[in-house]
């Protein structure tokens, strides 16, 4: 386990793998790249309603997960850190926070320095991590099920080149 003193500056970038910063290099260039980057599932964007989260909630939840570098380490951002990112003011930062931990989204954690002084809030995001993977099933489910009627769709009314000639000497 890390100690306070031991973890980065909450706007410190966390390292990738080079197979990992070239592909992304290649996507979206070397110099947006090399400001650094998050990992967030899909499902959480796909699932923004299930979550009943509203746009505001989700650009707070994206922010934290910017900050959530090792499963290990939680993210730590000051409410001014967000409140400058996002444009709001740090008591609707505080407000957005609160509405996310009564959904079991986030879970604040006081963080205290030695000398006692008060320190930014660790958010513990386990309960985020664990709606997911409850809804998970749900959105597999829905797109196995689009697949295959995609693919059964496909298959409706192609006719492979035999059976295109077979049907027309049948005609004549």
């Amino acid at each position: 386990m890390t100690t306070e003193a031991e973890q980065p500056v909450e706007d410190e970038v966390a390292p990738a793998s080079k197979a990992t910063k070239k592909a992304s290099a290649e996507k979206w260039g070397q110099a947006v790249m090399d400001l650094g980057f998050c990992v967030v599932p899909s499902l959480l964007l796909r699932a923004q309603r299930r979550l009943n989260l509203n746009p505001t909630q989700l650009a707070v939840l994206l922010q934290l997960c910017d900050f959530w570098w090792d499963k290990e380490r939680k993210p730590f951002p000051s409410k001014e850190t967000l409140s400058q990112r996002l444009s709001l003011s740090e008591r609707q930062i505080q407000r957005y926070i609160a509405e996310l931990e009564k959904e079991g989204l986030v879970q604040r954690i006081e963080r205290r320095a030695s000398n006692g002084g008060k320190l930014s809030n660790t958010y513990d995001l386990t309960g985020l991590v664990k709606k997911l993977q409850t809804l998970e099933p749900d959105f597999r489910e829905a797109e196995e099920t689009a697949r295959a009627a995609r693919k059964a769709v496909a298959k409706r009314g192609f006719k492979s080149a035999k059976a295109s000639v077979a049907s027309k000497e049948a005609a004549a």
